[in-house]
């Protein structure tokens, strides 16, 4: 009788330990899949923002800041073709693609907007009005309060730049 009790226990205690195992192994295998979707998600999010929003700024910085380089003199092409044209690009970029900024760098795209909408806005009326100063050398907010924020401009450099890191390597 104790041998038959005995078996029952060893029984007993075999099944709970095998509804046990497969109890963690599927809490387990729950886990790891979500980790494992939030990993991919984040991935797909962190290239989507690179391809889609970070690498089209970064190459509007750079064509912008090109042709200041390049400004010697009052330079109505650069003015319009290419500053003009940039910072649109850049402000239009910030504003449809807001799902992708980082969220470390959303008050920096509020300043940039805000710069590029008070440049804008001083461009049309300079440049575009029914009596537009064409004298003037070049459109410019800096004095309003409205200057360029270089420093969140690096930011979104240096993020774009992290980024493309964690996506493929090396940035160069």
């Amino acid at each position: 009788m104790e041998s038959n009790s005995f078996s029952q226990l060893l029984i007993t205690a075999i099944l709970s330990s095998a509804v046990i195992s497969t109890i963690i192994g599927v809490l387990f295998q729950g886990y790891k899949t979500r980790t494992e979707a939030r990993a991919r998600s984040q991935y797909s999010w962190k290239e989507q923002s690179v391809t889609d929003l970070l690498a089209p700024l970064n190459m509007q910085f750079d064509r912008t800041e090109k042709a200041f380089k390049r400004w010697k003199e009052k330079n109505l092409y650069l003015e319009m073709k290419v500053v003009k044209v940039g910072n649109e690009t850049i402000r239009d970029l910030l504003l449809m693609k807001g799902h992708l900024i980082p969220p470390t760098l959303r008050e920096d795209a509020g300043r940039l907007i805000e710069h590029y909408d008070v440049w804008l806005e001083k461009f049309d009326k300079q440049r575009l009005s029914e009596n537009p100063d064409l004298n003037a050398p070049f459109v410019f907010v800096g004095p309003d309060g409205y200057a360029f924020p270089v420093d969140a401009e690096k930011k979104f450099r240096d993020i774009f730049k992290e980024y493309w890191k964690d996506l493929y390597g090396s940035s160069k």
